[in-house]
């Protein structure tokens, strides 16, 4: 009788320490859920909303439809600055894919100084974008070191527009991205390549494999995750791209350095049509979604077939 009984106070004590246990983890999370939810989730909502409205921060808003919606479609400006980020996008992530790799393949090394090297690598990302995008305005400038550099060594005649030529400026902002951005994602695949265990390599060897076939059938495979995770991440910064525009041409000239993220800014901080400026929000944010999941379904139906 005496067994019969302390079980159900045996199971009774373990429910409360769950909960107990529950709400304490609870709380500990408490802070960030508040966090997000003031500076992520509200802020989100309310842009859904005020797409919806016309709103100049003076007037409170007016409900309106989907006529902010329409009005972009009919928006030349919206159009150029949409095709400069498609552009943008199309060039940044490849290269944010290719060139990191292979400087983590080159810094993958148990050389002297090797540290030094990957340190040096990596001091654009911690370098502030209006720092970096002054100092690259004095560098693409008519009298600056590239135009003087180009000029001395006799590959070009006459100075290059890189920030005032519609042709170059675009160019000239993806380099810079590129450059700054570089450093970050090589540590990424470093720290996949680092993951990698070194039997394998040594076994495709004996096998006859050579450098080339082994980075192919071994490396590559393995370092999937890694390219997932970079690809993701340089689409959605590539998309939301506005500090290079900002500092270094001001989306010009002739807008051909326009994209979304400066567009959204123009609209709602110099114009004052936040309603505008949400819609073009919430078109952006439907782009990220999409890229974002048809990209996780592609690699998830790849990792299946594995």
């Amino acid at each position: 009788m005496q067994n019969s009984t302390a079980h159900p106070s045996l199971s009774l004590r373990l429910k409360r320490l769950c909960r107990q246990h529950d709400l304490s983890g609870f709380m500990f999370v408490l802070p960030a859920i508040i966090l997000l939810g003031i500076f992520m989730f509200y802020p989100l909502l309310a842009s859904f909303w005020l797409s919806l409205t016309e709103y100049n921060i003076v007037k409170p808003p007016v409900f309106i439809g989907l006529d902010n919606f329409r009005e972009l479609f009919y928006d030349p400006i919206f159009h150029i600055a949409l095709k400069n980020t498609l552009i943008y996008t199309a060039v940044v992530v490849p290269a944010c894919i290719v060139f990191p790799l292979l400087l983590a393949l080159l810094v993958n090394r148990t050389l002297r100084g090797i540290a030094f090297f990957r340190s040096v690598i990596y001091l654009p990302v911690i370098t502030a974008m209006p720092i970096a995008g002054i100092m690259w305005k004095i560098l693409y400038s008519q009298q600056g070191f590239i135009n003087g550099f180009l000029q001395w060594t006799g590959l070009c005649k006459q100075p290059i527009g890189f920030l005032s030529d519609p042709k170059v400026a675009l160019l000239s902002i993806i380099f810079v991205t590129i450059w700054k951005a570089s450093g970050y994602y090589m540590m990424l695949y470093l720290g996949g390549l680092q993951g990698i265990p070194v039997e394998l390599d040594e076994a495709a060897t004996v096998d006859g494999a050579n450098v080339f076939e082994r980075f192919w059938h071994v490396t590559l495979p393995l370092l999937k995750p890694a390219i997932v995770l970079v690809v993701i991440m340089a689409a959605i910064g590539a998309l939301k791209v506005f500090g290079e525009v900002y500092v270094m041409t001001g989306g010009g000239p002739a807008d051909s350095t326009n994209v979304i993220v400066y567009y959204i800014y123009r609209q709602a901080f110099i114009f004052l049509k936040m309603g505008y400026a949400s819609a073009m929000g919430v078109v952006l944010f439907a782009m990220l979604f999409v890229f974002s999941f048809a990209y996780m379904r592609h690699m998830e139906k790849q990792y299946t077939t594995y």
